[in-house]
Formats: C-alpha cells, sequence, structure tokens
C-alpha cells in the first residue's frame, strides 16, 4: 500500500517563505530586519498584505527599498499570491522557477535589478497574469517558446535586457495584450511575426534598437487599437506608409 504525504500549506508557510527571504538579502534601512520578526503578525508585516477570509499572503510589494541578494524558491510557496512588485531594487542571480507555481499571481514586476540567466517558462504557464515587467535587468536567453500560454495579459515588458533568439510566433496568441516592451534587446533576430496582428487590443508595440529583420508586416499598421509602434534601429524594410489608414498613429521606424 504507497503511502502519501501531502503539504498544507497555511499562514505559517507563508510566514516561513518570508523569513527565508528576509534571511537572504541586505536590508540597508532595516525596515524588514525591525518588521519582520517571529513576534508579529506576519498580515502586519510591512510590504505585506493578506486575504481577510483566508488569512493569507496575496500581496508582496518591496519596490526601492535599496534591497540587494536573492529571492530564494520558497517564495513558491505564496500560493495565494496575486501581486509582487520587487521592482527598483539590487536583486541578482536567478529568477527562480518556481514562481511559475503561484497559480492566482496576476502582477509580477521585477524591473531595474540585476537578474540574469534566462526568463523561466513557468511563469508563462500562469494563465491569471496580466501583467509582467522584467525591464532593465541582465537576463539572457530566448524568449520562452511558451509565452503564449499566459492568456490574461494584458501589459508585456522584457526590454532592456540581453535575450536573444526571435520573438515566437506564439506571442500571436496573446489577445488580451494592450502594451509590448521588446526594445534594447540588441540579438533578437529575425522578422516580426505575422501573428502580431492577432493581438487587437494592442495599443504600443515597442522595439527598437533590436536586430530585427526583413519587411514589416503591412497589417501591423492598420490594427484598429494601435496607437504607437517604435521599431528604430533595426534592419526592417517595407513601404509601410501607403498602408496606414487615416488615424492618429504615432510612428517612429527609421
Amino acid at each position: 500500500m504507497l503511502t502519501y504525504a501531502m503539504i498544507v500549506k497555511d499562514l505559517t508557510t507563508d510566514q516561513h517563505s518570508l523569513l527565508e527571504f528576509k534571511a537572504q538579502i541586505s536590508d540597508p534601512q532595516n525596515i524588514l530586519a525591525n518588521n519582520w520578526t517571529h513576534t508579529t503578525d506576519v498580515c502586519g508585516w510591512f510590504g505585506v498584505s493578506c486575504a481577510a477570509k483566508h488569512r493569507r499572503i496575496t500581496a508582496l510589494n518591496l519596490p526601492s527599498m535599496n534591497l540587494t541578494g536573492r529571492i530564494p524558491p520558497q517564495l513558491g510557496n505564496l500560493s495565494f499570491l496575486v501581486s509582487l512588485n520587487m521592482s527598483d531594487n539590487s536583486f541578482h542571480g536567478h529568477i527562480p522557477e518556481q514562481l511559475g507555481q503561484l497559480s492566482r499571481l496576476k502582477f509580477i514586476d521585477l524591473s531595474f535589478n540585476q537578474f540574469v540567466g534566462p526568463i523561466p517558462p513557468s511563469i508563462f504557464t500562469i494563465s491569471s497574469l496580466q501583467l509582467i515587467s522584467v525591464q532593465d535587468n541582465k537576463l539572457s536567453g530566448n524568449i520562452p517558446s511558451n509565452i503564449g500560454d499566459c492568456i490574461s495579459l494584458q501589459f508585456l515588458s522584457l526590454s532592456t535586457n540581453r535575450l536573444s533568439g526571435i520573438i515566437p510566433r506564439s506571442i500571436g496568441n496573446l489577445t488580451n495584450l494592450k502594451e509590448l516592451y521588446l526594445g534594447f534587446n540588441f540579438n533578437i533576430q529575425g522578422e516580426i511575426p505575422r501573428e502580431i496582428e492577432n493581438l487587437v487590443k494592442l495599443n504600443e508595440f515597442v522595439a527598437q534598437y533590436m536586430g530585427l529583420n526583413g519587411s514589416i508586416p503591412s497589417s501591423i499598421f492598420n490594427m484598429s487599437s494601435l496607437q504607437a509602434i517604435v521599431l528604430y534601429n533595426n534592419s526592417l524594410s517595407g513601404n509601410f506608409l501607403i498602408n496606414i489608414s487615416f488615424r492618429p498613429l504615432h510612428i517612429e521606424v527609421v
């Protein structure tokens, strides 16, 4: 007979996960050191929010605090987390793939840090995600091919990293996407996939200073929702002006 062990996650699990996070970072202002303790209510900790009903952590928001260190895999145990914002700090190391376990996550902002390595494909399996920003880091590798699985995504910024490869065609599955920022990834090459035209809610498409080549799909300029398209400093071609509808559209291509 097989015996199965099941780990029941509760607020104590959340507390242990955050204390592990605290142990791996430097907090020069001592905000967490003096506030995140075993003797205080975790739902009252700085940057932490809990749901009143089930008493689980739903938000961890610590932007612009001069924090340094690594994000431990234990953050993947915050199974009720909806919002994760650690932008504008000095976190380094890899983004843990365990963040892909946060099935309720809607917002993840890790921008303006020093993360390295690939973007974990597991993040794009979170179908509830509406915002992903990892801009201004040192991330490398390809844009994960499963990016199109993140079907609720409305805002995506991967700009100013060291990404390479191509723009995956599966990006055309992100039909709720409104803003797409890919610029300043000099080693992303290849053509703009025609599947971009499926992004019927797209307002802004920004992909300057990259290695894109080939012709610009003319259908992009007739997308009724598009308000701005920025593609300069690539190797793109095409007589796109004759295909533009008579409507306000900010264009930077050359």
